[in-house]
């Protein structure tokens, strides 16, 4: 879809402007994309299940595409999380064949940079002092008692500090939906 990008991209700038035509030309160019992504992980019938969704989470949340970034991550993103959710309704679980391994890697290296920077955006909206305890405790793994040691701050300030931030970071995040 890379070679998609720049037209879907113009089309979803113009739709945020307010251009109704672009927007309903966009939807339209999307949908045989996604059910191609969702007919080759699922079945015809969740594919289209699928597409429709997907669809409707672009409508809803096309507010928190940053034109400065490329559309097609931020349409995989929301695919790939609605394909995750289909699963866990479906309660499967896909493997693969060691052989396939190599190919899922590929592919999660620019899904896991995608993840890095939407969370680096997300914690760069927190104080400088609760990103940091956010930072240390759930991304870097230390424990609550390490974090309270580098921060020089006592445990209950620092899990009452995550909690707090966590808190205010879902907020921000429901907001934008």
């Amino acid at each position: 879809m890379s070679e998609a990008e720049p037209r879907l991209k113009a089309l979803m700038v113009a739709a945020l402007g307010g251009d109704q035509a672009a927007y309903r030309a966009l939807l339209a160019a999307l949908a045989p994309h996604l059910r191609a992504y969702f007919g080759r992980r699922t079945g015809p019938a969740d594919a289209e299940d699928l597409v429709q969704e997907t669809l409707i989470a672009i409508h809803t949340k096309r507010a928190t595409y940053d034109p400065a970034l490329p559309f097609t991550a931020w349409l995989h993103a929301i695919a790939r999380y609605k394909l995750i959710d289909h699963f866990r309704r479906m309660k499967l679980r896909r493997t693969l064949p060691i052989e396939e391994a190599e190919s899922v890697l590929a592919d999660s290296d620019a899904e896991s940079v995608a993840a890095r920077r939407d969370v680096e955006r997300l914690l760069a909206m927190l104080p400088e002092k609760k990103r940091a305890l956010v930072r240390q405790v759930k991304i870097e793994g230390l424990s609550i008692a390490e974090a309270a040691a580098r921060s020089g701050i006592s445990e209950s300030a620092v899990k009452v500090g995550v909690h707090r931030a966590l808190k205010a970071l879902s907020a921000m995040i429901g907001r934008d939906a």
